[in-house]
């Protein structure tokens, strides 16, 4: 596993080498030092992992998660001195939240979240690929592949959507489906009405929304009906508050 470590202070990061140097499986592809670094960093790279930093210079690490592409997105561990930001780095999808100093068992088994978490995806967009999918003309619902062939998911069943790499994992009330697709690709095709983008990474149904979570700093989250957290981003913020107000109107 390829992973960026992401840290303002040298000796954490020098702390967080030493730890991987034991770890014959994994490999420190790089470093940063600020949110501005670990958003190139990321680019140039693509690790598959990283460890990030909270609280930096130029942008927080939540803020770098948040900004992420999810068509292109590495897996999340925040390693930082705060147990505040815990809630917050799982709204941005974390697979893990490490407080320093870190033990090296736990950045072990925190590595292994992260790399179950890759293989589950990886597995997934294989599955989708096995079968050429009937074409996606359909301007209201979606065909989607299942073990016995393909079957239609009509839009209007959609309670919220989030992306998965190259793929869109779509949700009904009554299960998920898996549809390669990409995120700008839907909103072209949606009904902002009918299914609000929140994230890069979202789309969400606003009657589906039962509670809107404020996080601080201006951020909120959206609660649905079944109780799931939607992360709203922070460009999203003001169109997804007057969107909900239409909606209520």
């Amino acid at each position: 596993m390829r992973i960026l470590l992401v840290d303002d202070e040298p000796a954490a990061l020098e702390r967080l080498a030493a730890l991987l140097s034991q770890s014959p499986d994994v490999s420190v592809v790089g470093t940063a030092r600020n949110g501005r670094e670990a958003a190139q960093a990321i680019a140039d790279l693509h690790p598959d992992l990283v460890l990030l930093d909270i609280q930096m210079p130029e942008a927080s690490g939540l803020a770098v998660a948040a900004a992420l592409p999810p068509e292109d997105r590495p897996e999340i561990i925040f390693v930082t001195a705060f147990e505040l930001y815990a809630a917050d780095a799982f709204e941005v999808e974390a697979a893990d939240y490490l407080l320093k100093p870190v033990r090296f068992d736990r950045l072990r088994q925190a590595i292994e979240r992260a790399r179950r978490r890759q293989s589950q995806r990886t597995a997934l967009a294989r599955a989708a690929d096995a079968l050429a999918a009937p074409a996606d003309e359909d301007p209201d619902g979606f065909w989607v592949q299942v073990r016995t062939g393909f079957v239609r998911v009509p839009l209007g069943d959609i309670d919220w959507i989030e992306a998965a790499k190259d793929y869109v994992l779509l949700h009904t009330a009554t299960r998920s489906h898996i549809h390669r697709a990409t995120m700008n690709a839907l909103e072209r095709k949606l009904n902002p009405a009918e299914l609000t983008r929140v994230h890069r990474s979202a789309f969400v149904r606003p009657a589906r929304v039962a509670e809107v979570k404020r996080l601080g700093k201006g951020l909120i989250s959206l609660v649905l009906q079944d109780g799931i957290n939607v992360a709203v981003g922070p460009s999203y913020v003001n169109a997804v508050t007057e969107r909900l107000a239409l909606h209520q109107a």
